[in-house]
């Protein structure tokens, strides 16, 4: 297996995450053409058309790596390495002129350990195109927002603590997750839901939240920020449920786990 310059890989997530950003900027308040529209989800032409541009400049600089992405695969699925792509995470926020959704990539290598397919991820970059925030990091390293070194809050009582929590889209994940939340919501300072889960991942590894947890979330919104909050400190959890590439999950500062049950 070769290995994949890291910083290489960097530098072209980064070029990807913010020429996506830039269309999803230029188009805001722009009319929007909907592919697809569900009873909590919208599938949006730019969605596509963002996927697209990034697939195409990753592709230039790592023409052997393949791509997964909420829209779609490219390349081949046996490769060692592999790009995971969310093109705008927070379509409904962004389809709404809501301006908190942002770009994930993330790089991840297959696990020679594992007997099974597994991947770790390598690199991850989010980019939130609206407040200019930009929140980097390669494993082993620290993590990074506009340069800057990230390390999560210290915050060790949940009554201190701001949350977030994310309601997926199927009815069963709806109805699991909804105990948590009032089970949640009597304990913590706040909850906050903000409709980015990559943003909400990047704000706990900001130390802006302090715990952030959903059921039946896709790897494509969360392989790059759950690197960006280990690589600043905290932790981040995750269990396969069924469904392609679905996953329960739990990420936090890593100071408040032992007090935090991990969704069912």
């Amino acid at each position: 297996m070769e290995s994949v310059p890291l910083n290489k890989a960097l530098a072209s997530a980064i070029d990807a995450a913010k020429a996506a950003g830039a269309i999803m900027r230029k188009n805001l308040n722009a009319e929007k053409k909907a592919n697809e529209i569900t009873a909590h989800d919208i599938k949006l032409e730019l969605d596509v058309r963002c996927q697209k541009l990034i697939e195409k400049k990753l592709h230039a600089a790592f023409p052997q790596i393949s791509l997964l992405g909420e829209e779609g695969d490219a390349g081949d699925e046996s490769s060692d390495y592999r790009w995971v792509v969310d093109p705008i995470d927070g379509t409904v926020n962004f389809a709404h002129g809501i301006p908190h959704a942002s770009v994930s990539i993330a790089l991840q290598v297959q696990s020679p350990k594992s007997k099974v397919q597994s991947h770790e991820t390598l690199v991850g970059v989010v980019y939130d195109p609206f407040q200019d925030e930009l929140w980097t990091a390669i494993r082993g390293q620290p993590a990074r927002l506009n340069g800057r070194v990230l390390r999560v809050s210290k915050r060790r009582h949940l009554n201190e603590c701001i949350a977030s929590i994310g309601f997926a889209k199927n009815k069963t994940n709806l109805e699991r997750a909804l105990p948590y939340f009032t089970w949640l919501a009597r304990r913590v300072m706040k909850i906050r839901m903000m409709g980015s889960a990559a943003l909400a991942l990047t704000y706990v590894a900001s130390g802006r939240l302090d715990i952030y947890i959903e059921r039946g979330i896709s790897l494509w919104d969360v392989a790059a920020g759950g690197l960006i909050i280990e690589c600043a400190g905290g932790t981040f959890w995750t269990e396969a449920i069924p469904g392609r590439y679905k996953y329960r999950m739990m990420a936090s500062n890593g100071l408040v786990d032992k007090k935090l049950p991990k969704p069912k």
